[in-house]
């Protein structure tokens, strides 16, 4: 059997986002909607949200934008792509119908265009009982025909086998972990044991920020700095530390016309895992769209690798991660 070739998806988070993406509906919306468009026919194949993605007065903006954009979209095009959010298990939500006002939230804004729906974050480290719960949940909505899919984000391994045993008892497959993953996240052991439940299970491994909130596509020589608050501080700390990092990139770059994303892009693709790209405008998902026709040979691969373990400055982990 051959390996499927790995994909590239794209993410929504900065789509309704001020606080760390500086969205602007007046000027970001019409751009937004050629970037989904030229994503969708260049062949990025998953576009990932959350109900939780757009900040203050704009909860789930970024959700009713896909929604919209989609009653444009052809049918053919929707049933080759998946549609994929992300439900908070926020404290309040508990219990085994936690999430049921959310889903069907969810639902609406995308205006029934869901594939799949993820846990966003794992609750174990200060509710462990809740997201057994809402798991639960989300199988009895998958059970009742409103769910094809399920999914889990931001879950260690220990737990991801735990409850992927669970559901599989009910006949109900976990289709997709998502975790952070990018050449400025710390190699660890949890990650490789993600890596093998998955090949064992079938289970598809998303990795988000695959570019390090944009680091890694900085160039060398240069060091800007982005407008929000959250992202100058990450800027600040990490892109002196990783000039070392980022040559390579453009150095390897060189041999495929490519640009430093898109081969942050193939590492990620060449360690199994599917990224998912934050992309707000026509260039970015033309940049990404071009990283599929390319891939890295195992010497580069171990270069970016060896750059990476030795790299001095990482991504911080999300606090929600469980065991």
């Amino acid at each position: 059997m051959t390996k499927k070739k790995i994909g590239i998806g794209f993410g929504t988070w900065a789509w309704g986002n001020k606080l760390v993406w500086g969205y602007k509906a007046e000027t970001d919306d019409i751009l937004l909607k050629k970037t989904f468009f030229d994503a969708i026919n260049g062949g990025l194949d998953l576009v990932d949200s959350a109900d939780s993605y757009g900040t203050g007065s704009l909860f789930g903006q970024s959700e009713k934008l896909i929604g919209d954009f989609l009653e444009d979209l052809p049918k053919r095009k929707l049933k080759k792509i998946t549609i994929a959010t992300k439900l908070a298990p926020f404290p309040w939500r508990i219990g085994r119908n936690g999430l049921n006002n959310a889903f069907q939230e969810s639902n609406q804004r995308l205006k029934g265009n869901m594939t799949r729906v993820q846990l966003h974050w794992s609750t174990y480290r200060y509710a462990p009982w809740q997201e057994e719960q809402l798991l639960n949940g989300l199988g009895d909505l998958y059970e009742e025909g409103l769910i094809k899919e399920i999914g889990l984000s931001n879950t260690g391994p220990k737990r991801l086998n735990f409850l992927f045993q669970k559901l599989k008892k009910r006949g109900i497959k976990i289709q997709s972990i998502q975790m952070q993953l990018s050449l400025l996240t710390k190699p660890s052991l949890e990650d490789e044991n993600i890596k093998i439940i998955c090949d064992e299970n079938e289970i598809e491994y998303l990795a988000y920020s695959p570019l390090g909130l944009g680091i890694l596509t900085v160039p060398p020589n240069q060091s800007p700095m982005p407008s929000t608050f959250i992202r100058k501080s990450l800027y600040q700390r990490i892109l002196p530390k990783t000039i070392e990092l980022r040559t390579l990139l453009t150095n390897i770059g060189k041999k495929y016309s490519a640009s430093q994303a898109q081969v942050a892009l193939n590492w990620v693709r060449s360690h199994g895992a599917k990224p998912i790209v934050g992309i707000r405008n026509p260039n970015q998902a033309k940049d990404a769209i071009s990283a599929l026709n390319w891939s890295l040979t195992k010497s580069e691969k171990q270069k970016l690798d060896f750059c990476r373990n030795a790299c001095l400055a990482n991504m911080p982990l999300n606090p929600f991660t469980s065991p």
